[in-house]
């Protein structure tokens, strides 16, 4: 996967005490941990953003073990569930988790152990199995996407390819290590030689700020909660000299922050650089060439080197005229394995032949230029007139600034959850009015929080059960 040996002089890692990590002392804490587990092993990770976790994916990856990633403080009934129904013959986890999970310790280092449990290898792995990540919707569903090492390998490529990252990158780890978006930073600048910055804080602690400037950071990536967030937070007052690039994935970033985060990065000298993806895509599909951020405001760009899109129509023709809405398809060797839903499916091949059906509905325009509208199961029929949920959360956020908002519900019957209480009714006749359907098709509820993911991402299935 990768090839330490090429950096012998560079620091692969610094930590929020300032230790740094090279590259050869890297490749000898993988191949230690490496030497305790038995080859093509399946491995829970329980990850956050520190060494010890970054370890433990490093030397699965380097030695051909499996690791499923999860993020460490997930509920123990949730991780016991997939410990059922997968029977891994190791953990990997903090300290601090230890007591939590019966097993054998065969090894400890930087904060983490390592469990062998007693399952005795009651799965198979295919060959080409290299990574299990969750996708986005399935918290708590032991539904996970088999990557290959191809995959891995093809994505990570095409991600330094069109960053043009190199070994002077540093780069701060402001996602989820076991999140797409997040482990595809990692895989990316491990490849070239460059610095990872371990931060175990989040955009909203003065520590994150703190670190991000004592260690020069030159490049953020976030999804569009943390571009929300950003705004909120006044970071275009920030002087940050080191950073030049800003990165942005997992979901559609509305127009008016585009446009407003591309304007920053302009008069600043930095980059801007809008990206799509999807686990089932190993990260990433398609980026916006920054040089374009301004005057192709909202596009997901164009697709990744190596990948190819193409819009098919509900009779699965393909369409080929520019402005027509049609679900997206990627093709390239970054299209993922398949699923995994059980401990069986582990040893299934290729399964979706390089080509993905997104479940996301675009159009391009005439430069050939991707534009997503939404999901293909996020539209309601109201009244007959077809409404995308999407579009609406958006015209929301950006009419009202004082509020987070998710939409919902069944046809002829839209839900929407808003965080201001004191808008109920505005909400409703803005969303009348601008639709030009009767009020009576929208329901205004009042909820403190929108539930999301570590990602950013709204959970809409914990809104179906409140509704």
């Amino acid at each position: 996967m990768w090839n330490f040996n090429k950096f012998q002089d560079n620091t692969a890692v610094i930590l929020p005490d300032g230790r740094e990590v090279s590259y050869p002392e890297l490749q000898r804490l993988s191949d230690s941990l490496g030497a305790k587990i038995a080859e093509r092993s399946l491995i829970f990770n329980l990850c956050s953003n520190t060494l010890g976790s970054l370890l433990g994916y490093v030397s699965a990856l380097e030695h051909r073990n499996v690791p499923l990633m999860l993020d460490e403080h997930i509920a123990l009934e949730v991780v016991n569930g997939f410990i059922d129904e997968y029977r891994p013959d190791y953990l990997w986890l903090p300290v601090s988790r230890r007591e939590d999970f019966a097993g054998t310790v065969i090894y400890e280092t930087e904060g983490y152990v390592l469990l062998r449990t007693e399952f005795n290898r009651e799965y198979q792995l295919h060959d080409d199995l290299a990574l299990l990540l969750t996708t986005s919707g399935s918290v708590g569903s032991p539904k996970f996407v088999r990557q290959s090492y191809k995959n891995i390998a093809a994505n990570t490529a095409s991600i330094v390819e069109y960053l043009h990252l190199d070994t002077a990158e540093r780069a701060i780890t402001s996602l989820p290590m076991n999140y797409t978006f997040g482990i595809s930073v990692i895989n990316s600048h491990l490849m070239v030689g460059a610095t990872l910055v371990l931060s175990p804080y989040t955009i909203m602690q003065r520590e994150f700020w703190t670190l991000m400037s004592e260690q020069k950071v030159t490049s953020l990536s976030g999804v569009p909660y943390t571009y929300e967030m950003l705004d909120k937070l006044r970071f275009m007052r920030r002087d940050l000299p080191d950073l030049h690039t800003l990165t942005q994935a997992g979901g559609k970033l509305s127009p008016e922050l585009h446009q407003k985060f591309a304007e920053y990065a302009q008069a600043q000298g930095k980059n801007f650089v809008v990206m799509y993806g999807q686990t089932e895509a190993t990260a990433r599909m398609s980026y916006l060439p920054p040089e374009l951020s301004l005057t192709k405001v909202g596009s997901m760009g164009i697709a990744v080197p190596g990948g190819k899109f193409s819009l098919i129509d509900a009779d699965n023709q393909q369409i080929i005229e520019p402005g027509v809405v049609g679900e997206l398809v990627y093709e390239g060797d970054n299209v993922t394995l398949g699923y995994a839903q059980s401990r069986g499916d582990l040893a299934k091949g290729d399964e979706f032949g390089g080509r993905l059906l997104t479940g996301d509905m675009a159009r391009f325009d005439e430069d050939g230029f991707f534009y997503v509208v939404g999901r293909k199961k996020r539209f309601l029929k109201i009244f007959g007139n077809r409404v995308n949920l999407d579009e609406t959360e958006r015209l929301i956020k950006s009419h009202f600034c004082d509020l987070d908002c998710a939409c919902t519900g069944q046809d002829d019957a839209m839900c929407i959850y808003v965080t201001n209480q004191q808008r109920l009714k505005e909400v409703q006749n803005f969303v009348a009015e601008t639709s030009k359907i009767s009020f009576v098709a929208f329901k205004v509820k009042y909820l403190a929080e929108i539930p999301k993911n570590e990602a950013g991402k709204t959970l809409y299935k914990e809104l179906d059960k409140i509704a």
